[in-house]
C-alpha cells in the first residue's frame, strides 16, 4: 500500500508526539519528518519532498503562514494542513492566501483530523466548520453585492462541480451526485485551477464568492 507521507511542524513536542502516535497506528500513513519551526518546516519539506505538511501557525521565527508561502512556491505540489489552535479570521484568510489546502483546529478529534489528511491527500481541501462560518462572514458583504455574475469562464458542468465543493462534498460524493467517475471530477478541478489561475480548492470557492458566481447562500447547504 502507498502511504500518505507526512511532515510535521508542530513545537510543541507533547503535541507532536501524540499526533505522531495517532498517524503510526494508520496502515496508509507515514511520518516522515518532525520539525519546530517554521525556518525548518521550509528546508525540510524541500529536501525530503512530503505529500503533507501538517503545519502549526504559530511557531518559533518563520511562522506557519511565510513557511507555507514558501513552500508552495518552491514545491507546488506539496499539500498543506493547518493544525493550530487560532481561529483568528485574519489568520484564516491569510493561510488560505498561502494556499494552503486545509484549516484544522486543535480541538478535532483525531479521526477528524485523519479523515482530513485523506481529503486534502486525495485533492480534496478541509475547513473546521466553525472557520468555514467566519470565512462566510468576512465574504457575505461582498459575495451579496452587486457584482456582475460573470461566470462564462467556467463551463455549467465546473460551475457544478464548484458549488458541490463549496457545499462540502468530497471528490467521491461529488462523482456519485453527477454520476461521474472520480478520476472525471479531478480532471474538472484541475481544468478549473487553470482557468482561475489558483492552486486549490479552497482558492477557488473564495475566488468564486469574492467574483459573485456562487452565493453564500449556495455555500451554506451543506448545513
Amino acid at each position: 500500500m502507498e502511504k500518505i507521507r507526512i511532515l510535521l511542524a508542530e513545537d510543541h513536542l507533547i503535541v507532536r508526539e501524540g499526533i505522531k502516535e495517532l498517524i503510526l497506528r494508520e496502515e496508509d500513513m507515514e511520518v516522515v519528518g518532525e520539525v519546530s519551526s517554521g525556518n525548518e518546516a521550509v528546508q525540510v519539506a524541500c529536501s525530503l519532498n512530503p505529500d503533507i505538511v501538517l503545519m502549526d501557525i504559530a511557531m518559533p521565527g518563520m511562522n506557519g503562514i511565510e513557511a507555507t508561502k514558501r513552500i508552495k512556491n518552491s514545491h507546488p505540489s506539496i499539500n498543506i494542513l493547518v493544525l493550530t489552535a487560532y481561529d483568528n479570521e485574519e489568520f484564516i484568510l491569510a493561510i488560505i492566501e498561502a494556499k494552503a489546502a486545509g484549516y484544522m483546529l486543535k480541538n478535532v478529534s483525531g479521526q477528524d483530523l485523519l479523515n482530513a489528511i485523506r481529503a486534502v491527500y486525495a485533492g480534496d481541501s478541509v475547513l473546521h466548520p466553525s472557520i468555514t462560518k467566519k470565512v462566510l462572514k468576512h465574504l457575505s458583504p461582498r459575495a451579496n453585492s452587486t457584482l456582475p455574475r460573470n461566470k462564462k469562464l467556467l463551463s455549467v458542468r465546473e460551475l457544478q462541480i464548484v458549488k458541490l465543493g463549496a457545499q462540502g462534498l468530497l471528490n467521491k460524493e461529488i462523482a456519485y451526485e453527477l454520476n461521474l467517475s472520480v478520476r472525471t471530477i479531478q480532471t474538472h478541478w484541475r481544468n478549473i485551477f487553470v482557468k482561475i489561475g489558483v492552486n486549490s480548492r479552497l482558492e477557488v470557492i473564495m475566488h468564486c464568492l469574492k467574483q459573485n458566481w456562487i452565493t453564500v447562500e449556495e455555500y451554506e447547504k451543506k448545513d
